[in-house]
């Protein structure tokens, strides 16, 4: 597993406790998957209700909160393929 994933999952599990209503993935190109549920955030590559894909810098721009994710799904940096709804409430958790 990746530096870019474990670091990844460590901030995202101080970000959010627990994310209600499904699960969504997170893929970082070139790097891995990470999952995310009512259990938190955690490596893998598991089917989910949504995935957004992004490169490795824009997912660090995200988390850091120097780029809003729906900014960088507009501007085609972030992909979304599943339930758009779920995908909405995982940014504003993100934002």
């Amino acid at each position: 597993m990746s530096d870019v994933i474990n670091t990844a999952v460590a901030a995202l599990n101080e970000k959010i406790n627990g994310f209600d209503g499904g699960t969504a993935k997170f893929v970082i190109n070139g790097e891995g998957g990470i999952i995310i549920d009512a259990d938190g955030a955690r490596a893998g590559d598991d089917e989910a209700d949504v995935t957004l894909t992004a490169d490795a810098d824009v997912f660090q721009e995200m988390l850091s909160g120097e780029l809003n994710p729906t900014t960088a799904f507009m501007t085609g940096k972030l992909a979304v393929d599943g339930n758009m709804g779920l995908a909405m409430q995982l940014g504003a958790v993100l934002a």
